[in-house]
């Protein structure tokens, strides 16, 4: 047998079409993580200060739903005498195999990272099969992500953080998976996001009736439309029972995952969701400056400022819905993916503190799915795009600063 020629060998052309941009997407990522994390001293990779979720997967190796004692650091809801994790489990379901490796010691700070980077190359690809090219794909799906409160979100594998940014992730895969018309992984997806921020689940509004239209757009029947979301709809109820039970359990109620019981609300008064809250959330969170004056001078809002600001991209998308209805391109996809961004947040709005301590609006950075979506509907226009990268980019580089000053 002749070995000297190997047909199967990549040739100049080959590697010449390999897309190298997500390896340069991966490597601008890890940059700006280093460089944040040399400037304000953290932790890049190790254990964050609040463990809650890993907590809660060692008290179920040790066979309990409960903590073993109370960690007065973290938030943890009291009932019945013993403490509970105040937070939809799903991430104590990811971390629960790396007990085995790391024990209490977990990388979440690690981990937080690569949600964050997946939800990134996810986009890109998404981005790609919209007809947008390499570059702007790759500039588009990084700037979302980063250029935004999300960012500093992503320094701290905190369970607040932690919740937040794994719940981006899977928003991103389902929205990926459904607009490729892989519906059944698409809608797990957004039934496992839901067990870490439950106000996802508003995003069963676009995600079906984008799906839906696509569909019929084939000329698919009705029919087969619901054949085919039938063991999607059926692996999301599955999660649904398993969160609905395991709340049930802990709390005697299938919506409960603790949060009702923290002191702050169940002993001290404080109301967790309330139109009262409403007023002072606008003020801060969509009419807030980013730099405040004080008794050392001017310096970063610690507790947020206007969520326009802090995820521009969320401003850009409002203004290209405006744009579209003027110019008469809102389809029924658009408005109803606009429609669930502008209800997310305002039912987030209703929120005591809109996320707490925080470099911009945390909270905000739930909608940010939305914004990706609405342009993955939208065909991709040269001018558009380098107006929106422009603003991005200025947005990520005055996060970057803001988060180097707050943590310094």
């Amino acid at each position: 047998m002749d070995f000297s020629h190997n047909n199967d060998a990549p040739t100049r052309k080959d590697i010449r079409c390999f897309d190298w941009v997500p390896f340069l997407l991966i490597g601008l990522m890890a940059a700006l993580w280093t460089v944040l994390h040399f400037l304000t001293g953290a932790d890049l990779f190790g254990p964050t200060a609040y463990p809650t979720y890993t907590l809660q997967a060692m008290a179920w190796r040790s066979g309990m739903l409960h903590l073993d004692h109370d960690y007065p650091w973290l938030e943890l809801a009291v009932f019945a005498g013993e403490y509970y994790v105040s937070f939809p489990p799903l991430p104590s379901v990811v971390l629960l195999p790396l007990t085995f490796i790391f024990g209490f010691d977990t990388p979440d700070n690690l981990l937080i990272k690569l949600y964050a980077a997946g939800a990134c190359l996810i986009l890109y690809f998404a981005l790609k099969r919209r007809e947008y090219g390499s570059a702007s794909s790759a500039a588009l799906a990084f700037l979302i992500v980063f250029a935004s409160s999300l960012l500093p979100v992503t320094m701290d594998g905190a369970v607040w953080y932690h919740a937040q940014t794994l719940a981006f992730l899977l928003v991103t895969a389902a929205i990926a998976c459904v607009l490729s018309d892989r519906v059944t992984p698409g809608l797990f997806f957004y039934a496992l996001s839901v067990g870490c921020r439950p106000f996802d689940a508003l995003y069963a509004l676009p995600l079906f009736f984008v799906y839906c239209c696509n569909q019929r757009r084939s000329s698919i029947p009705y029919k087969q439309i619901i054949r085919n979301l039938l063991p999607g709809v059926g692996l999301g109820l599955l999660v649904a029972c398993a969160l609905g039970a395991y709340n049930f359990i802990r709390f005697g109620n299938p919506f409960e995952f603790g949060h009702n019981y923290l002191p702050e609300f169940s002993t001290q008064g404080g109301v967790q969701f309330s139109l009262s809250h409403l007023p002072d959330n606008i003020k801060t969170f969509l009419f807030g400056l980013p730099l405040e004056s004080g008794a050392d001078g001017v310096r970063f809002a610690r507790f947020g400022y206007s969520l326009l600001i802090a995820c521009p991209i969320i401003t850009l998308t409002l203004i290209r819905g405006v744009w579209d209805l003027i110019q008469k391109r809102m389809t029924p996809e658009k408005a109803v993916t606009l429609f669930t961004m502008i209800l997310l947040l305002f039912l987030l709005l209703l929120h005591r503190t809109f996320g707490g301590f925080q470099l911009g609006a945390r909270y905000a950075a739930d909608a940010i799915p939305c914004c990706a979506l609405y342009m993955l509907l939208d065909q991709p226009g040269k001018r558009w795009t380098v107006f929106q990268i422009t603003v991005l980019v200025f947005s990520l580089l005055f996060t970057c600063w803001g988060f180097c000053q707050v943590h310094l």
